[in-house]
């Protein structure tokens, strides 16, 4: 977190957190959705500015209930996901988040609509974590994977990464955010 943040943080401590007005979509691009965009339920303008990009990507943090938000000064704004707090690319054998943080891979799903998911480790971060793979990276992916065919169960192939073999396993999108932890649409607290 920026010393910016922290300082901001200390002046004002009882700034009203903000919901709905930032997502990170599947691509991990970050957008901004003003009140048309969350009435209609639209994605949002893209956030095109690096030096505001960059920002939100240091200050991305999580709460104790599992959902993420960008600290912005002393306000928390809690991010609407379009799949899962992380998406990583792969690029050269190398999986990184759009972020640009390395994300060293444990294991290897796929749901029901052909959505790469895998769970790993992130640099500067605690705990295992979910992340979407970029469509722009599934021919990689299914490169460097063996597919058993039509098969259906608990066993769909393999991906071979980093010197590992890792099953491939089936996962419901449903059931993505409650088995890693995190929260898709943050709401506030019930009051």
């Amino acid at each position: 977190m920026d010393e910016s943040v922290r300082q901001a943080m200390a002046r004002w401590p009882n700034v009203p957190n903000c919901y709905g007005w930032l997502a990170l979509d599947r691509r991990g691009q970050w957008r901004l959705r003003n009140e048309f965009a969350q009435e209609h339920g639209l994605s949002g303008d893209p956030i095109r500015h690096d030096t505001l990009i960059a920002f939100i990507a240091r200050n991305y943090l999580r709460d104790e209930r599992g959902a993420w938000y960008f600290q912005n000064g002393p306000q928390r704004v809690f991010v609407s996901l379009g799949y899962a707090p992380w998406i990583v690319r792969l690029h050269e054998g190398k999986l990184n988040t759009t972020t640009q943080r390395a994300f060293a891979v444990q294991s290897c799903h796929t749901d029901e609509d052909g959505n790469v998911v895998l769970a790993g480790t992130i640099d500067g971060e605690d705990g295992l974590h979910a992340a979407l793979l970029h469509d722009h990276d599934l021919d990689l992916f299914s490169a460097a994977c063996e597919w058993h065919g039509d098969a259906c169960g608990a066993d769909l192939g393999v991906f071979h990464h980093d010197g590992r073999d890792m099953p491939i396993e089936p996962i419901a999108a449903a059931e993505v955010p409650k088995r890693f932890g995190f929260v898709r649409d943050p709401q506030p607290p019930a009051a």
